[in-house]
């Protein structure tokens, strides 16, 4: 196993690792719309976080050799499921190639994020 690890995604605020690849897969940890250089939560609503946490998984890519293409599941957790429809517009943006995905709502998000997004790609070929 390889440890993934890059400062331009946000630190982890618990007891684990930004991603790891595992043979041919990589598993990344819920990311959400903090600002990686000081961990604060993005303001601007539910398409400004959506937006930031994309980008922060972007980054978990980047630092893997792979970009959104590679993704086969995501697991897509939201505070409120009206904001469905505004996930959604932004979430596509990103996943072109529609990967497999669960999108839950939560009661509540850690640091009162609106949104958390965990993926898994597969690297070969």
């Amino acid at each position: 196993m390889q440890k993934i690890t890059t400062k331009e995604a946000p630190a982890a605020i618990g007891p684990y690792s930004q991603a790891y690849v595992a043979g041919n897969f990589l598993f990344t940890s819920g990311q959400g719309g903090l600002n990686p250089q000081d961990g604060t939560v993005v303001k601007g609503g539910i398409e400004a976080q959506a937006d930031q946490t994309m980008k922060n998984l972007g980054e978990l890519f980047k630092e893997a050799g792979i970009d959104y293409t590679k993704i086969v599941k995501t697991t897509c957790f939201l505070a409120d499921m009206s904001d469905f429809a505004a996930f959604n517009a932004v979430y596509e943006k990103y996943f072109t190639e529609k990967p497999a995905r669960s999108c839950l709502a939560v009661k509540s998000l850690p640091l009162g994020i609106l949104c958390e997004v965990e993926a898994i790609a597969y690297l070969g070929e």
